[in-house]
């Protein structure tokens, strides 16, 4: 078989990490009038890197495909709204940011981050390629460039703005293809002592947790702090600081800086580095094992489904993420196991999953059927959709999670409006 070349050092690519087999873009819901339409299906499979251990899959489509009209909205999600909120508390007293600073987004989504602040009186300049999300930061009163980030768009940027004295890149970086192309447009933006924050899921946590299910044609690597240091560092950034985060399953925020900047580095870096080669993230079998792993969670999920349909139960899901799709495409999962799903997006509201053709509707749909399961598709979200939904327990309604593995769990008490 004819394998690709690393998309960041050029290594031929020859150890798989996992086949999920083939799958429609797991962003691409199905609008109604489409039903009768077929669907592109592609190959989903995920190699590593023998030489710097970045994990990636094969690209089947280009960015423009895939992020010019999006359908994730970053505001809907409770958690994340508050993470953005303290994250921009903590980073405006760290970096002593203020009315002279300037805050660049890339990947800035409707404004979730930036309100934040904006609302402190910082300059902030978010860079969304997605022309119907940006239109809703701009309607936030956030200034926003419809954009891929590269050298390109860096380069007129850096003619336009002031230089940055902070960058964010929430859940971006995985989404590039040429990650060389991103990363060295991050140095030309900055300013002197400027500061660069990286999230990204943690490829440790998405081993160790058997999160198979992360793995979509949108997000192109699957990274660690190793193979992250060696990209900064081939582009002259240094990373100073890195912190593990609940986040997604379990997600890094990795602060970096020009090579020559003052920022000391701290024993995080080291402690984490140290985890990594521990847990065997340069070791080839570490990710040769996981294949295995993601069969027996498919057959586990396959067979409480069965068995839930055979006793007469009506299962739904919550929630229409892209996470949802590759699992459900993965398992086989379709209307034949689940009824419908629903989610708080309108922009989802009244489509269908792609590939299963599940239809999504509104949150109020699960009190009028009262299914005797709710499959939660966003499982990092549990705690807040359990807690948002805890009424199904009213009729004996319970929640089911699928990973790390199927575990089934009973409606917390409802709250009670004081």
């Amino acid at each position: 078989m004819n394998t690709p070349a690393c998309r960041f050092c050029g290594e031929r690519l020859s150890t798989e990490f996992a086949d999920l087999g083939m799958t429609p873009p797991s962003n691409r819901y199905v609008a109604p009038e489409r039903l009768t339409e077929s669907e592109p299906f592609y190959p989903l499979r995920a190699y590593v890197c023998g030489r710097c251990f970045l994990v990636q899959i094969e690209q089947v489509q280009t960015p423009e495909a895939i992020f010019s009209d999006y359908a994730y909205f970053s505001s809907y999600s409770d958690t994340w709204l508050a993470h953005a909120k303290a994250f921009a508390a903590r980073a405006t007293a760290r970096f002593g940011l203020g009315a002279g600073s300037h805050v660049v987004e890339l990947a800035s989504n409707d404004g979730y981050l930036l309100q934040y602040f904006v609302e402190r009186g910082i300059p902030s300049l978010g860079v969304e390629p997605a022309a119907n999300i940006a239109a809703v930061a701009r309607a936030k009163g956030i200034e926003t460039e419809v954009a891929f980030f590269g050298v390109e768009t860096a380069r007129r940027l850096s003619r336009a703005q002031a230089a940055a004295d902070l960058i964010v890149a929430n859940n971006v970086l995985a989404h590039v293809p040429d990650i060389n192309d991103f990363v060295a447009g991050l140095p030309i933006v900055l300013a002197p002592e400027g500061v660069v924050s990286v999230e990204f899921p943690h490829l440790l946590r998405l081993i160790d947790g058997n999160q198979f299910d992360t793995i979509y044609h949108e997000h192109f690597s699957y990274l660690s702090l190793l193979a992250v240091e060696q990209v900064f560092a081939a582009h002259g950034l240094r990373v100073f600081d890195v912190e593990q985060l609940p986040t997604h399953g379990g997600s890094l925020r990795v602060l970096a800086c020009h090579a020559g900047a003052k920022h000391e580095v701290t024993s995080r870096v080291a402690g984490l580095r140290r985890s990594e080669r521990e847990f065997g993230l340069c070791d080839l079998a570490t990710y040769r094992a996981f294949s295995a792993r993601v069969e027996v969670t498919k057959r586990k999920l396959l067979a409480f489904l069965i068995g839930a349909k055979e006793a007469g139960k009506r299962i739904a899901a919550y929630g229409a993420p892209a996470k949802g799709n590759t699992l459900l495409n993965y398992c086989g999962i379709r209307t034949d196991f689940i009824d419908f799903t629903v989610d708080r997006s309108p922009h989802k509201q009244n489509h269908y999953l792609p590939g299963t053709r599940i239809p999504i509707r509104h949150p109020d749909e699960l009190r009028r059927a009262r299914p005797d399961y709710v499959l939660i598709l966003p499982w990092n979200l549990r705690d807040e959709i359990m807690e948002q939904v805890s009424y199904i327990g009213g009729w004996g309604g319970q929640f089911v999670v699928p990973i790390p593995e199927v575990q089934v769990f009973a409606a917390p008490p409802a709250r009670v409006a004081a």
